[in-house]
């Protein structure tokens, strides 16, 4: 066995243990020196290890998902512009399907304010959809409450919209 130089004075001392004492001692700085090298180097990569496949599948799908959404925008985008007149028709044409007699639309400018009285979420909903793709309208402020007090929930309120600009 190759001999560690040593200060002087840990050399005499070490001389003077028993060979069983120093092979205890050696046994101990080796479960020790082992013990740090686990759980500086070791223990990390392994745990990166063995949450990669899950990291894995969770970047896929967020990927997949994100490739789909850039293919909506690029469809969207690749769709011909809308003038505001046609818009303003799309609008006005979807209100009336959608909703009747329930909504009133007024507008001003380049925004539309759509008036909405006993609306069914679901039919809001469709319709916000509609508006967005067809008449190319963006929703930019909502005032929208719940009415319980009908038989089901209902939505009053108020959506302005902006149209594409003249």
């Amino acid at each position: 066995m190759k001999s560690i130089k040593l200060p002087p004075q840990l050399r005499k001392r070490w001389e003077l243990v028993t060979p069983r004492d120093k092979s205890m001692l050696l046994l101990g700085a080796g479960v020790v020196g082992f013990s740090m090298i686990w759980w500086l180097l070791l223990s990390p990569a392994i745990s990166v290890l063995k949450s990669a496949d899950e990291q894995h599948r969770q970047l896929n799908a967020q990927l997949q998902s994100m490739s789909n959404l850039a293919a909506q925008a690029q469809a969207l985008q690749s769709r011909p512009k809308v003038s505001f007149d046609d818009a303003k028709r799309m609008l006005d044409t979807l209100v009336k399907n959608n909703f009747g007699d329930h909504a009133q639309v007024a507008v001003a400018g380049e925004r539309a304010t759509v008036t909405l009285k006993a609306v069914a979420p679901e039919v809001l909903i469709s319709w916000l959809t509609q508006v967005r793709v067809d008449a190319r309208a963006l929703p930019i402020e909502t005032k929208l409450t719940r009415n319980t007090s009908a038989t089901t929930a209902v939505w009053d309120g108020v959506v302005v919209l902006a149209l594409p600009p003249p």
